[in-house]
Parts: C-alpha cells; sequence; structure tokens
C-alpha cells in the first residue's frame, strides 16, 4: 500500500516514493458481561483453553488471520488484523460464531485500538549521524542498535529508522497517524539532508 502517490510533474521523476505496510493492529474489546470459557471451549473444537498455563482461552480466526485472547471478564485482545477494516470483522465474525454456539452475548463489542505496527521504506538512504544530530528527540547509538530511534510529537508514535530507509512504526492508534508520521519524517530527513541515492 502506497503513500502520498503523486503525479510525475508534482514530484519529479526521479523522486522515491515510500511505501507502508501496516503489519499488526493490537485491540482491546470489551463485551460488557462475564463469559463462560469452558461452555466455549465445549462449543467450539477449535479453541485452546488450558486455564493451568492461561487464564485465557485462544481463538484463531484463518480469514481475517488474527488471533483473540478471551477472558472471562468478556474482555478480549486481538492481534494479527492488517487493517482496521479486518479488525472489525474479525470481532463481528467471532462474536457471530459465539451466539451460533449457543454463547450468549448481550449488546454490542467496544473495540480500542492499542498499538498499531507498521512498516515502511522510503526507497532512498538515511545518514543516521546527520538525522541524529538534527532531529529532536532521537538517540543512535550503533554499537548497540542499528537503527535511530525517533520520537515522533504528532503523530505520537516512536520510529526505528535504518539507514538503508526502511523502518518500523509503532504506537500508532489509527491507520493515518502511521502514514502521516512517514510523510513527516521523510519530509524532516529530506529538510536537514539527511537523506540520499542509495548506492
Amino acid at each position: 500500500m502506497a503513500f502520498m502517490e503523486k503525479s510525475s510533474q508534482q514530484q519529479g521523476k526521479d523522486e522515491p516514493k515510500p511505501v507502508v505496510n501496516i503489519e499488526n493492529i493490537v485491540a482491546t474489546v470489551s463485551l460488557d458481561q462475564t463469559l463462560d470459557l469452558r461452555m466455549i471451549e465445549r462449543s467450539i473444537l477449535t479453541v485452546e483453553y488450558n486455564p493451568e498455563q492461561f487464564p485465557g482461552l485462544v481463538y484463531r480466526l484463518d480469514s481475517p488471520k488474527v488471533t483473540a485472547l478471551i477472558f472471562k471478564s468478556g474482555k478480549m485482545v486481538v492481534t494479527g488484523a492488517k487493517s482496521t477494516r479486518d479488525l472489525i470483522e474479525a470481532v463481528k465474525k467471532i462474536v457471530r460464531n459465539l451466539k451460533k454456539h449457543g454463547i450468549p452475548i448481550h449488546g454490542r463489542s467496544k473495540v480500542q485500538i492499542q498499538n498499531i505496527v507498521a512498516s515502511a521504506n522510503l526507497n532512498i538512504c538515511v545518514d543516521l549521524e546527520r538525522a541524529a544530530l538534527t532531529l529532536e528527540n532521537s538517540m543512535y547509538e550503533p554499537e548497540q542498535f542499528p537503527g535511530l530511534i525517533h520520537r515522533m510529537d504528532e503523530p505520537r508514535v516512536v520510529l526505528l529508522i535504518f539507514g538503508s530507509g526502511k523502518m518500523v512504526i509503532t504506537g500508532a492508534k489509527r491507520e493515518e497517524e502511521v502514514y502521516e508520521a512517514v510523510k513527516r519524517i521523510y519530509e524532516k530527513l529530506k529538510k536537514v539532508r539527511a537523506i540520499r541515492p542509495c548506492t
């Protein structure tokens, strides 16, 4: 999924276009009721429940490919979605399946995104030494970690930036924040002349 596609007249033919991929969305879901996990285990054979090892029931979906940890309190942690749309679809599917198997579910589920993890490629190399000296809220210690860690205030995310122009973005609560963060860091790096063609 590319971001900021501009016409070649606006952007110059040789200027690289950053590419962003959402890798994982982690969300909490509240059903506002308690659940009988043993009943779910008996009704849906594909779930995993071993309360001696872990208090939650593990429910995996193939499409969209997500894993939900379901707790007796009626809370769930859902991981693995690659988009907000997939996340919502997965929660609806899980609730429908619970109802279909005779598990009483009352009311609507409340979904809250806790973290979005994304990867990006600026398609241009980054001078991490220069970036570390000019970007605020940045840390770069190549002896300990090969990437620059940049804490962005707006949107509030953390970016791990590598010399290859690849990066990892964490902490976003909405997909738009990921795209905005990549756009902003690209513009900042360009402004401080910390990007160069890869050789």
